[in-house]
């Protein structure tokens, strides 16, 4: 299979500075409000990059539970791996990949940790079987098989019975607070558009067009 042959026209629509917000969050929610309606799945489906303990960069894909005035919020297992490299380096990186939309979205900013109560409100709102998962996954470290992973939510499901599941204390959200956001909408013969958001020491943003 010849992989450099694999190209399509990006032809979905051009994007100009008279177009965006002046705000990149309420130009977010307008992306991601066509991504919904359009409709794409997993739209709010979001690629996390964090750098470990040597070092090296790593990515995965976590889905974006929230959107405040501070940031983007999305909720973990506190001892995952991706938890214990945001306690290590809290500076991250986001990308939304809108490709049927020829868009993608590119966040970079700090990660801070939720307030305990408001991880239990949404934690409140999830199905029920996704709360045992929450309590039943030791998430990223090794196991011998999917029969024991089942077997460990089982025991779940028998300790709380009909009873109310409260949040674990390893688990919980983070937000992340953007310094900066691209936005790149694709354009014919690869020439496209990007606007890049800064945060400046007004608490605004600068906006500037970049090359592609």
């Amino acid at each position: 299979m010849r992989y450099e042959e694999f190209r399509r026209e990006y032809t979905a629509g051009g994007l100009s500075l008279e177009m965006l917000d002046a705000c990149p969050l309420r130009q977010f929610e307008i992306w991601l409000e066509q991504a919904v309606i359009a409709p794409l799945e997993d739209s709010t489906a979001m690629v996390l990059a964090t750098i470990d303990e040597n070092g090296r960069p790593w990515q995965r894909i976590v889905l974006l539970k929230g959107l405040t005035a501070d940031g983007f919020v999305f909720y973990t297992n506190y001892k995952s791996n991706k938890a214990r490299a945001i306690e290590r380096q809290p500076e991250v990186s986001l990308l939304f990949p809108w490709n049927a939309l020829d868009r993608q979205v590119i966040v970079g900013g700090r990660v801070e940790k939720m307030r305990k109560s408001e991880s239990e409100t949404y934690f409140s709102s999830r199905p029920r079987e996704s709360q045992i998962a929450a309590w039943a996954s030791q998430q990223s470290r090794p196991i011998s098989s999917r029969a024991e992973l089942e077997q460990q939510a089982q025991r779940i499901r028998e300790k709380f019975g009909e009873a109310e599941i409260s949040m674990p204390d390893f688990w919980g959200g983070y937000r992340v607070v953007p310094r900066q956001i691209e936005f790149w909408q694709g354009g014919e013969h690869r020439l496209h558009d990007r606007f890049l958001y800064r945060k400046n020491s007004r608490s605004g943003w600068d906006i500037e067009q970049l090359q592609p």
